[in-house]
């Protein structure tokens, strides 16, 4: 209670003082979410980029002191963002690190899909708390925003009125875009696809995506010549017409397996600022909703 206690403390004086709230997210796409709910009171960094892989991040002495300088950290969580624990560790805040009053797990609440043991293959890694990346199903940022905001208010409880109309004025903007992106989704509902690496699940749930096979057998394993065969008979078998892939993915076995098989390679954004395009979160879905269209005039 007394370390509880100190944070609002610290939060009122902060606010009284004119200073924005400093949150610290492991993402670019908790960082846009953040700042949504936030708005002007909060200024929100994260620690990765998102030309980098959140799964394999390897941090910099300079996240430590970010750390150390944070009121709010939020968190992927899951098997996506480990490296933070011993960052934590670093900076010697308990109220930072599980558990704490200043500590956000975004995952919390998610319906999470791909729940299994699952070994790290050598060169890869595992997502056997489930599929980390949910944030890729736009309607999960009611929960994401809401733990968010409940951070927000735990150590800043004197701006909760505004982080909640934020909130909500997002989400009613979201819900409308959500309609519109399924409709225009709908032509590719039930033709098959492939993704490289198994970023999708949640995106194919909330549009209604076949996604039968990746290119990567396991994550972050790059795929065996004799797997690139195997995809190839697949996608002539299932007349499959679109190949996912990431901007930081490797071209070249979309780009043959494409010419192979008579399917079109688009490149999505799987974080906030992975294209110019994607400049925040409701731009993410936009990119990507436009990417996919391309995929249409290609089906049967």
């Amino acid at each position: 209670m007394l370390l509880r206690g100190t944070l609002i403390c610290l939060a009122l004086l902060a606010a009284d003082a004119g200073a924005a709230l400093r949150v610290v997210t492991t993402t670019t796409d908790l960082q846009s979410l953040t700042q949504a709910v936030g708005g002007a009171v909060v200024e929100v960094t994260s620690l990765t980029t998102a030309g980098q892989d959140g799964e394999a991040y390897q941090p910099r002495p300079g996240d430590v002191l970010r750390l150390k300088q944070a009121q709010l950290v939020v968190r992927v969580g899951l098997d996506y963002d480990l490296w933070l624990d011993p960052l934590l560790g670093q900076v010697g805040r308990a109220e930072l690190r599980r558990g704490g009053a200043a500590y956000v797990d975004a995952a919390t609440g998610i319906p999470l899909l791909e729940i299994k043991a699952s070994p790290i293959a050598p060169g890869g890694h595992a997502h056997g708390l489930g599929n980390p990346h949910y944030w890729l199903d736009p309607l999960n940022a009611e929960t994401i925003t809401a733990n968010i905001l409940l951070g927000l208010a735990q150590v800043d409880p004197a701006h909760t009125h505004t982080y909640e109309r934020n909130r909500q004025r997002f989400l009613q903007t979201l819900a409308q875009r959500v309609g519109e992106w399924s409709k225009r989704l709908q032509p590719l509902q039930g033709v098959a696809l492939i993704v490289y690496h198994n970023s999708w699940p949640y995106l194919a749930r909330r549009f209604r995506l076949r996604i039968v096979e990746t290119i990567e057998p396991k994550p972050g394993v790059p795929p065996s010549p004799a797997h690139l065969l195997k995809l190839v008979a697949l996608m002539r078998s299932q007349n499959v017409r679109g190949i996912l892939k990431a901007p930081t993915e490797a071209e070249d076995a979309p780009r043959m397996l494409a010419a192979r098989a008579g399917a079109r390679v688009v490149t999505l954004a799987p974080s906030v600022g992975a294209t110019p395009e994607a400049i925040d979160y409701l731009a993410l879905f936009e990119y990507n909703v436009t990417a996919l269209e391309r995929i249409i005039a290609l089906a049967p």
